[in-house]
């Protein structure tokens, strides 16, 4: 299964491109590969937090949903982004990609008064 996504603005560091390919990485649970597909090379790794970390419950404010047309909280798919370094990896909890599961539509959101950090590690 591999979806369209569409981001509203190019998500950092990734500009111009805003059309990109998000498939299910084999044998990894959880794990997304989504690639520019305007570039190939161009490849962020995603993770579904539900995976890794059941108590991670982001709360997007109503300008966040209202720009992606979120009409349910089940209406999104709520991604981090992945960090592999030598001390292993890392996800940024503080600015999730947000994707409206029916349209494709997605944003990195940046997380306003909750308390998760840039860079939370692995176990």
């Amino acid at each position: 299964m591999t979806a369209a996504l569409t981001f509203l603005a190019p998500p950092p560091g990734l500009a111009p491109h805003v059309d990109f390919a998000l498939a299910p990485v084999d044998g990894a649970d959880g794990l997304f590969a989504m690639r520019a597909v305007d570039d190939a090379e161009l490849r962020l790794y995603l993770v579904d937090p539900r995976s890794v970390l059941s108590e991670y419950a982001p709360v997007l404010t109503d300008e966040q949903a209202d720009g992606l047309a979120l009409e349910t909280p089940d209406d999104a798919l709520i991604l981090v982004v992945a960090h592999p370094s030598a001390d292993g990896v890392s996800v940024n909890l503080l600015a999730p990609v947000i994707v409206n599961r029916s349209t494709g539509a997605a944003a990195q959101v940046i997380l306003e008064d909750q308390d998760y950090p840039l860079r939370a590690p692995l176990g």
